[in-house]
């Protein structure tokens, strides 16, 4: 089994920066594309960042040159350094990850989430 754990969260004001943390966990599985998601109340969930197993980056919008994604692949661990956040950032991050199991298998796992919440 393979489990993600968020942390990093909370209330900041506007302007603000936070740095979320996703550290995967378990055994018999390799990590590919990675991604932080958020989804504020009323509203899809949406792709915020992503990154690849080997460092390509995407990001939407509303967050370039504000966010950065990044990921260690020997502590299993991705980062969202978040800069600049604006009320419309609060949301439930969440982190996903694309794992293959040894033994054989795709996964999409999620973690638990965690709520980031800009405001004054």
């Amino acid at each position: 089994q393979v489990q993600l754990v968020e942390s990093g969260g909370g209330l900041v004001q506007p302007g603000g920066s936070l740095r979320l943390s996703c550290a995967a966990s378990g055994s018999g599985f390799s990590i590919n594309d990675m991604g932080w998601y958020r989804q504020a109340p009323g509203k899809e969930r949406e792709l915020v960042a992503a990154i690849t197993r080997g460092g390509s980056t995407n990001y939407a919008d509303s967050v370039k040159g504000r966010f950065t994604v990044s990921r260690d692949n020997a502590k299993n661990t991705m980062y969202l350094q978040m800069n600049s956040l604006k009320p419309e950032d609060t949301a439930v991050y969440y982190c996903n990850a694309d794992v293959g199991r040894y033994l054989g298998g795709f996964f999409k796992v999620w973690g638990q989430g965690t709520l980031v919440t800009v405001s004054s």
